[in-house]
């Protein structure tokens, strides 16, 4: 892996300078790979967000470890219920979500998504439609009461990463009420 330093408040502190596509996504291990060619993701934003004055402007405390684009020192708790209960508040407050879900995404398959959106039992506004970019199907939208939920097209966990383009335009049209 490749390491980067900073120094904040004086101490010397080490991260990962982003990820290639077999380190960030380990579980893909039935593609070939070389690690020695392979694109490196995020250094560039590892190291910016890694600056002292970066660190400063956004307020991140001094004894916070160093940004990186995953990490292997947060332990996740499994909880049941996940996020689910978030919802009816946000749609109790008046606050509309936009649920997006690529459409090959190993990590959080759209198919779990479907479920825990399913027992939301929210009214349907709008049945599954396409959505474009550039004249090009680019997912699926449906549109429920309080939520609107999002496939996109040919990609996975980090859709934004891999389909800007299109993400751009669902989140622009999502804001603009045009999908």
């Amino acid at each position: 892996m490749r390491l980067g330093s900073t120094v904040v408040d004086g101490k010397e502190m080490t991260y990962t300078r982003g990820f290639t596509m077999s380190e960030y996504t380990p579980f893909v291990k039935h593609f070939p790979s070389n690690p020695d060619n392979e694109v490196v993701y995020g250094d560039m934003m590892t190291d910016y967000m890694n600056r002292e004055d970066v660190r400063e402007a956004l307020h991140i405390p001094s004894y916070l470890q160093p940004f990186q684009m995953c990490s292997n020192i947060i332990r996740y708790n499994l909880q049941e219920e996940a996020s689910v209960w978030i919802y009816p508040i946000l749609k109790a407050a008046g606050i509309r979500a936009l649920f997006y879900s690529g459409d090959t995404d190993g990590a959080v398959p759209i198919y779990g998504s479907l479920q825990w959106i399913k027992e939301l039992n929210w009214k349907t506004l709008s049945p599954w439609t396409q959505w474009k970019t550039d004249g090009q199907v680019s997912g699926y939208i449906e549109k429920m009461e309080g939520l609107d939920l999002v496939t996109v097209k040919g990609v996975g966990h980090m859709a934004p990463q891999w389909a800007r383009k299109q993400m751009q335009s669902v989140f622009l049209g999502w804001i603009h009420d045009e999908l």
